[in-house]
Parts: C-alpha cells; sequence; structure tokens
C-alpha cells in the first residue's frame, strides 16, 4: 500500500493503543518513508497493570495473538491484523526502547552496515533489545538511537531518507 495509506492506518491504531503504553512509535519502512508500505511496525511500551488487565488486546478491529520472544531471543511481540493490514507491535521496556526502535525501523541493509561497524570496534548490535555491548558483555548504549550511533561515532540521523542504507 502507498505510504499515505499505511500511515493513517498506523496513526490511528497507536492513538488507539497510546492509553495503555507509556510509550508508542510508529517503525519500520513507514518511519523510514518508503513509498510502498507492506506491513506496519510499532515498538511500544505497555503499562504493565494495563497490558495485564486485557485493555491493550481489546481495541476495536484489532485482532492479535501474542507469540511470546521473538525467534532470535529477546522481547515479546504482537502479531495482529488491524483493517485488514499486518502489524507487529514489539514490547519494549525503557532499556530496550532505542535499540528495538533502531533495529525494527531498518532497513535490514541498515542494520547490516550497523552491524557491522560494531563487529569491527570488537562490539557487538543485538537485536533483541540488549542493545551495543563489548567484548565482555558490557552493555555499551541501547536506551537511545543516538546513543547507539554515538557509540559507533556516527552522526545520528532521524530517519526519513533511509539512511546509510
Amino acid at each position: 500500500m502507498k505510504l499515505f495509506e499505511a500511515t493513517q492506518i498506523a496513526m490511528e491504531l497507536v492513538q488507539k493503543l497510546q492509553p495503555y503504553c507509556d510509550r508508542i512509535e510508529v517503525a519500520g519502512s513507514i518511519r523510514r518513508g518508503r513509498a510502498w508500505v507492506n506491513d506496519i511496525d510499532i515498538v511500544a511500551i505497555p503499562h504493565e497493570d494495563k497490558i495485564l488487565a486485557g485493555g491493550f488486546f481489546n481495541v476495536q478491529h484489532l485482532i492479535a495473538s501474542i507469540t511470546g520472544d521473538q525467534p532470535h531471543g529477546g522481547h515479546a511481540y504482537l502479531t495482529c491484523a488491524y483493517r485488514q493490514v499486518s502489524v507487529d507491535i514489539y514490547l519494549a521496556a525503557p532499556s530496550s526502547w532505542g535499540t528495538l526502535l533502531l533495529i525494527r525501523t531498518g532497513s535490514k541493509k541498515h542494520n547490516i552496515k550497523l552491524a557491522t561497524m560494531a563487529k569491527s570496534r570488537g562490539c557487538h548490535l543485538h537485536a533483541s533489545g540488549q542493545g551495543l555491548v563489548d567484548s565482555y558483555n558490557r552493555r555499551i548504549a541501547g536506551d537511545t538511537e543516538e546513543s547507539i550511533f554515538k557509540a559507533l561515532g556516527l552522526l545520528f540521523i532521524p530517519p526519513g531518507g533511509e539512511g546509510i542504507g
């Protein structure tokens, strides 16, 4: 679907989920400003009490099933359909917010470049949300996207023009 249509649907869903979240943002190809969008990616820090009470899952027109841990480790996410559009909602914690927003915004090529840069500096960028860690597995950055870029010696440029890949 076209970016404009995907953005409208994503923002409508974000507005409905906002009361159940401490923080929520659209990621993926919408955040990158791609002309064509296949699905909607959202990163959210849900209010624990409200998500457990079920409010998060009872949003009108949201058909969701929690998938638990991601296949490659990390935080839980929801695979949903909203207005016949496939949606992935990644559930973050404050400490994993920046990493998950960065990785889930992508692109795959951009993530590979960042991971390669990290490796060349003796570090590892964990897609799971753990962030950027050194060779002793000590966390260096990850609360914000900016912290990861800074640790890699890069200037953070907000998404919207496809970045470095």
